[in-house]
């Protein structure tokens, strides 16, 4: 039988992929957003905001609440007060790993202190924000699960992060990277976490918080090679030093590991990056008009030094 889960949002990214993952399974997959956006084909929609969620959700059976849209402690408050009057078999919150301080011994382990990330250019509110959503998860759910998830890549990212480089490379730019290109990144792939997800709904393991992960971290230099690889494109790097990395890469001077040998006892596997981003790349080239660009470019070619503008 089909089971009958609620996802909050359901337009964008992570909720997007979510919603179109399990309704794909053969899932009855209800999502929760104001409708303000295209829906997708298959699923049904609450529209409401989970603000002024009133008695929208009063009566109804959900065998699992997938909550991505939680970002501080109002948005769970005002989802559990409506959950109260519905009924649930399982909570599963996607939360971040912007809840560990940066003092936190590395990897970060899911029984770490939490608190607000000292990079706080890095993260700012958000990281504040999904601590105090944790804490009202646990305070108001009962048998909640959390995840806690690094980078996220795959199909339907909006953020422009890989598709920068997929940008680059199609252009046959050379690549801008931040120093000698070895700060390292940890990604999970969208569908890997809707993998997991699905563990945790089928076997309720008794372990609540999970950090989810590649195990396998890489350089900076490293993944921009796997995203000109993707788009069949050679790469030449340049080296930028004493530049603010985040005016002309997508991500900042700021490396961290999650511990997520919990995460593989019950999942062993996961999409190898190089894999990930060829799928990436593919679902890009024909969604380009989804991913809003940011001007990583104009900045590189009206401020960094000259360089080789084309790789032939």
């Amino acid at each position: 039988m089909a089971r009958r889960i609620l996802v909050t949002g359901g337009t964008v990214f992570v909720s997007k992929y979510i919603a179109r993952y399990f309704a794909d399974l053969g899932e009855q997959v209800v999502v929760l957003n104001r409708n303000t956006k295209e829906q997708l084909e298959g699923v049904a929609v609450i529209e409401a905001d989970r603000h002024a969620l009133g008695n929208v959700l009063s009566g109804q059976h959900f065998d699992a609440v997938i909550d991505v849209t939680a970002y501080n402690a109002q948005d769970v408050d005002d989802l559990a007060h409506a959950l109260d009057a519905a009924s649930f078999d399982t909570y599963v919150m996607i939360s971040s790993s912007a809840v560990y301080p940066t003092t936190n011994l590395q990897p970060f382990v899911e029984n770490g202190r939490l608190g607000l990330n000292s990079k706080h250019e890095v993260w700012g509110q958000y990281s504040e924000g999904k601590v105090a959503a944790e804490r009202a998860v646990l305070e108001q759910i009962a048998n909640a699960y959390i995840i806690r998830p690094p980078y996220l890549y795959g199909p339907m990212n909006n953020i422009y992060r890989e598709a920068f480089v997929f940008d680059c490379a199609d252009a046959e730019r050379a690549f801008r990277l931040p120093g000698d290109g070895k700060m390292r990144l940890q990604f999970f792939h969208v569908r890997d976490l809707c993998r997991f997800i699905d563990v945790i709904i089928a076997q309720q393991p008794q372990q609540h918080v999970f950090n989810v992960g590649n195990p396998e971290l890489v350089s900076v230099r490293e993944w921009v090679e796997l995203c000109y690889r993707a788009a069949d494109k050679p790469l030449e790097c340049v080296a930028v030093h004493n530049v603010p990395q985040r005016s002309f890469f997508p991500f900042y001077d700021y490396q961290y590991e999650l511990d997520v040998r919990a995460q593989r006892e019950l999942m062993p596997e996961t999409t190898p990056l190089a894999e990930g981003l060829r799928e990436s790349y593919a679902w890009y080239s024909a969604h380009r008009n989804e991913v809003v660009p940011k001007p990583y470019m104009k900045f590189i070619d009206e401020e960094l030094p000259a360089a080789p503008a084309s790789v032939r």
